[in-house]
């Protein structure tokens, strides 16, 4: 296999981590390298008492990711990685791919926001979802019985606001698979697999 990044980009709420399964069942190989599970794992670790603080958690969690893609990198681990990347990190994976000489496809997932807001805003009051995502204040063994009283809940004018202006649908760095996800029954996966397994082989 080709030494590999690939990129799951596009809007949130858009199924990465299931593409991501798919992916794991094509090819074992891969490191799964994820930022929100990185920033979840901050977030438990020190915890935070302001939005400042949570920045600041935030902003530790990628440095530590870009040092994990790095030793990865040094040993010519392919890795996926998921999140909704914009011109934020594109200097930064450019940076990497670059000194280290990886392969780049980016997997970009699109939909309609309305649609795509109404998973974001189920997905946030889901109790598997970390509470650190819609609090302003978290330290880990918090409770929130009731979601819909978070108080860092993302609102429809915010969420259509950075998927219009952060770039999430022009994201691409290496070759570039785009999907439709409006519509989950109607996504060409197989597709996509069998033009991401041409690419790495």
């Amino acid at each position: 296999m080709k030494k590999t990044l690939v990129l799951l980009a596009g809007y949130p709420g858009t199924g990465k981590s299931y593409l991501c399964s798919m992916i794991l069942k094509l090819e074992k190989r891969f490191f799964v390298l994820s930022p929100d599970e990185i920033k979840e794992k901050f977030w438990d670790e020190y915890g935070f008492d302001n939005e400042t603080e949570k920045q600041n958690d935030i902003a530790m969690s990628w440095q530590y990711y870009y040092k994990k893609m790095e030793e990865c990198m040094q040993d010519d681990i392919s890795i996926i990685s998921d999140y909704p990347f914009s011109i934020k990190q594109k200097a930064a994976l450019q940076e990497r791919i670059e000194k280290y000489g990886y392969q780049v496809v980016t997997i970009r997932l699109l939909a309609d926001l309305d649609i795509l807001f109404e998973r974001q805003k189920k997905r946030d009051l889901d109790d598997q979802r970390h509470l650190g995502h819609i609090l302003s204040a978290y330290h880990k063994g918090d409770v929130l019985k009731d979601r819909y009283k978070a108080d860092s809940l993302v609102t429809r004018d915010e969420f259509m606001n950075r998927c219009r202006t952060r770039g999430y649908d022009t994201f691409c760095l290496g070759y570039l698979i785009e999907l439709n996800v409006s519509d989950f029954s109607q996504v060409d996966y197989s597709g996509a697999m069998e033009k991401l397994a041409l690419l790495i082989k």
